[in-house]
């Protein structure tokens, strides 16, 4: 009888959950808008108050907690308060990935700068967009709440490295897919 792959990623699966644990219910908060605040999550994920980047981590993890997106805007929210800030190319950053075969199945495990760990899969899907303005891939991964995280580019590489040539048909022989948890993403395509 074969294995789930939930059952055989079952400590990876355990390990994006204890990232996720501890976290505020901000989806159950809704003040009224108490206004901008200066604070611009720039595109390597290192967030800037009034010009100055905010270096102690803790800080940084705490805010990214509390964070949430309404129609394509973000907040910093507590049960009384909601500031928007701004948000250049996505509220997190992916800093590593790690791949763990298993009995010929792969998971992407996925590390934010903040601390988030995401296994790439159905609910957690990878995708690449072009960047506004320019031919560079803004490589994606949906980590909690509809907040998403901006793979680094040594990460999206490594991500690359490990692709597999897609099969079938001739005009898609030249599509590169990484695939975690029994799914198949789509990174971009061999030469371009």
């Amino acid at each position: 009888m074969p294995v789930s792959l939930e059952s055989l990623f079952s400590d990876l699966l355990v390990l994006q959950q204890a990232s996720a644990t501890g976290l505020p219910p901000v989806h159950l908060w809704n003040p009224p808008l108490s206004g901008d605040i200066d604070i611009v999550i720039d595109r390597e994920g290192r967030w800037i108050h009034e010009g100055v980047e905010i270096k102690r981590a803790p800080l940084v993890k705490l805010f990214a907690s509390i964070l949430r997106m309404e129609q394509s805007e973000y907040f910093l929210v507590t049960p009384e308060e909601k500031w928007r800030i701004t948000v250049e190319v996505a509220p997190l950053y992916v800093i590593s990935a790690s791949h763990d075969i298993r009995e010929g199945q792969q998971a992407v495990v996925l590390t934010t700068s903040t601390g988030d760990v995401v296994v790439v899969d159905k609910a957690h899907p990878l995708w690449v967009e072009q960047a506004e303005n320019s031919d560079q891939p803004l490589p994606l991964v949906l980590v909690r709440d509809n907040l998403t995280a901006l793979i680094g580019r040594n990460v999206f590489y490594d991500l690359v490295d490990r692709a597999l040539h897609a099969s079938g048909d001739e005009a898609a022989t030249d599509a590169l897919y990484l695939s975690s948890m029994g799914d198949q993403f789509l990174l971009g395509y061999a030469g371009s």
